[in-house]
């Protein structure tokens, strides 16, 4: 396909990217999505989707709780800098046109296929699910691949894990166009830097383990969940030399205050800083750090007439694109 064709009137390519509402975010949220996010409205026309529907297919005992995760996750995109003005966010649910592609892409993918979902096996150890998987289960990366097509993506932020998910949705745009002819493009991966984030216990921050501290979290709260969190489980006295390349804490550093990471490896290594100092100068760092999201978030939560004009309009903008998608398609395949 000619590239400049596949760009938007004002000459910028298409992101298409979401979050399953759960919650509150947490740090792990911000610096595997959110921040990067953030950086591409700049120069793309971007997408960011509530993926409310997904939250069902592993999930379905949470349903009554998506819309308020829906609003809470509003306030952090808006919290962190994303511009309702410059991009669309929207929820999924209220696009039903994604309910359609998905069910004329599944015509196009084999169960085989969809079994051999590296992902998908990973989900069936880790939550023990056994016997018990729903047609919408399997069929998520389907869906997925709907949610990317329906706004004709260029590209689609990922991280590695999140790699063979982009693979198939690609695999399911070729098979649509060599069946059809050309409607859709294929969208290229833009991996995401520090897609894997350490959370109090040192393993990936995830709200599964309980290991998360959220973005939107006050400055007490944040010094309370730095307190105990992982550091070098070598160093049991304040005068044992610490390695901060295993520590938590330190990539803490890394990510939220770069300016002090030499200073502060050279004194661990020397056992020049102790632990709980080492703590408490981060905890400032990052309550200085997301000052500035928790502000603007407070300022959205306290007018939810502005918020629910947000996401109208959010929704009313992807309905829009969505049902241009549908014409094409069902043009291209001699239905509807």
């Amino acid at each position: 396909m000619d590239q400049d064709k596949e760009k938007t009137p004002a000459g910028r390519k298409v992101i298409l990217s979401g979050m399953r509402p759960t919650g509150r975010l947490h740090w792990g949220n911000y610096t595997g999505a959110l921040e990067n996010w953030n950086e591409l409205q700049k120069d793309y026309d971007c997408h960011f989707m509530v993926a409310d529907w997904h939250v069902l297919t592993t999930a379905l005992d949470k349903a009554t709780e998506i819309n308020e995760n829906s609003r809470e996750m509003y306030l952090d995109w808006l919290g962190a800098g994303l511009d309702p003005e410059n991009s669309v966010l929207f929820i999924q649910s209220r696009v039903k046109e994604h309910a359609e592609l998905f069910l004329l892409l599944s015509m196009m993918i084999s169960m085989g296929r969809l079994e051999r979902n590296p992902t998908f096996k990973e989900q069936i150890r880790d939550l023990n699910m056994g016997n018990e998987i729903s047609f919408g289960h399997l069929g998520y990366p389907v869906l997925q691949a709907a949610d990317i097509l329906m706004y004709m993506a260029h590209a689609v932020p990922v991280g590695e894990d999140q790699l063979p998910h982009l693979e198939l949705t690609r695999e399911m745009a070729r098979r649509f166009n060599h069946n059809f002819g050309i409607v859709f493009p294929e969208p290229e991966p833009l991996v995401t830097k520090f897609a894997r984030f350490p959370g109090t216990d040192g393993k990936r921050m995830s709200k599964s383990l309980g290991n998360t501290i959220e973005i939107s979290a006050s400055p007490e709260e944040i010094r309370k969940m730095i307190k105990p969190a992982f550091t070098d489980p070598a160093r049991v006295r304040r005068s044992d030399p610490g390695h901060p390349e295993i520590c938590a804490i330190y990539t803490w550093y890394q990510k939220f205050m770069p300016e002090a990471v030499e200073e502060t490896a050279q004194e661990c290594r020397t056992a020049a800083r102790g632990c709980v100092d080492c703590k408490m100068k981060l905890a400032d760092g990052i309550i200085e750090h997301f000052g500035p999201l928790r502000e603007r978030r407070a300022e959205y939560e306290k007018d939810p007439a502005k918020l629910d004009e947000i996401i109208r309009d959010g929704c009313q903008r992807a309905s829009v694109v969505a049902a241009k998608t549908m014409e094409a398609v069902h043009s291209a395949m001699g239905i509807g």
